[in-house]
């Protein structure tokens, strides 16, 4: 008797047990709902329709920056204090200025834009001719073989234009007081008159020969034109100073030929040949001449 209260006792106390860890029924479907959630990839997506309005590109706005933020970046790089930042112009790697040049009245008034150097620099000394602005005369001016002033000579550099009127008739390229690459001139209606090629200051396809092999003390520049000895010729001297100046027209010289002493520039004679290269050939004749210390002492009478 005592052994089957004993067991069922027992028996008793595991239904117990058991009913009190038995989920209910509620609290099993919460549980399996769980389930579903949790492996819910294991589903196949059903495709999302999307209406006409939204079949447009969709943009995330929250991994792009606000337009606000973006004013704000690109107006610090063009405006600094409420002005507008400009590039400074540079030509052949130099900063420049642009000027203006007037001379006459009315119609027939002639206006030269030009540019020139920030910084003063002498032009080239063997180039012939060298270009600057000068600030007391207000003028575009041209010189040989003089020394300039950095307070009174702005050495133009870059594009340059002379107009007469509304009509350009000289147009072309500095470079550090010389003229450099193509130079057109026109006439008043506008038709080409000429077209010349320069390099630095000299003819493009002029000859030049050299006092050394470093090539740094020019002798002599022979100008070429089209396989023809044609355009200004110079000759100078060892120590720099120039000592012919001329003119070649189709191999022939021509006009004013300027001889100069050793030194200052200082002119010595001047020849005068046939005009040009149509002219009969004819001896030069000698027209002026000056002591060393620039005195005319001889002038041919007309």
């Amino acid at each position: 008797m005592n052994t089957r209260i004993s067991f069922w006792g027992k028996a008793l106390v595991v239904a117990m047990a058991f009913w009190a860890t038995a989920p209910d029924p509620a609290q099993a479907q919460i549980i399996g709902k769980e389930k579903k959630k949790i492996f819910f990839w294991q589903r196949k997506k059903e495709p999302v329709v999307l209406s006409p309005a939204d079949t447009l590109t969709v943009v995330d706005s929250l991994a792009m920056p606000s337009l606000v933020t973006a004013g704000k970046d690109s107006l610090a790089e063009d405006e600094k204090d409420g002005k507008k930042s400009k590039k400074k112009k540079a030509y052949f790697g130099y900063r420049v200025k642009k000027g203006f040049a007037r001379q006459g009245k009315g119609k027939n008034q002639i206006v030269e834009t030009f540019h020139y150097l920030r910084e003063f620099q002498q032009p080239n000394p063997y180039a012939p001719e060298k270009y600057y602005y000068d600030v007391k005369k207000r003028d575009v001016l041209r010189t040989y073989n003089f020394t300039l002033k950095p307070n009174q000579a702005r050495i133009l550099h870059g594009p340059y234009t002379r107009m007469r009127g509304d009509v350009v008739i000289e147009q072309g390229y500095f470079y550090v007081g010389t003229k450099h690459l193509r130079w057109e001139t026109f006439k008043t209606d506008s038709t080409l008159a000429s077209k010349l090629h320069y390099e630095k200051g000299f003819p493009r396809d002029a000859v030049i020969s050299y006092y050394d092999a470093g090539k740094t003390k020019i002798k002599e520049v022979i100008p070429y034109q089209y396989g023809e000895v044609q355009g200004q010729y110079l000759k100078f001297y060892e120590n720099g100073q120039l000592e012919w100046r001329g003119t070649y027209d189709k191999g022939r010289k021509v006009g004013t030929w300027s001889h100069f002493y050793d030194y200052r520039g200082r002119l010595q004679h001047e020849f005068l040949y046939p005009e040009s290269a149509f002219d009969a050939p004819a001896e030069p004749v000698l027209t002026k001449h000056y002591d060393a210390y620039g005195v005319l002492v001889y002038e041919k009478k007309e």
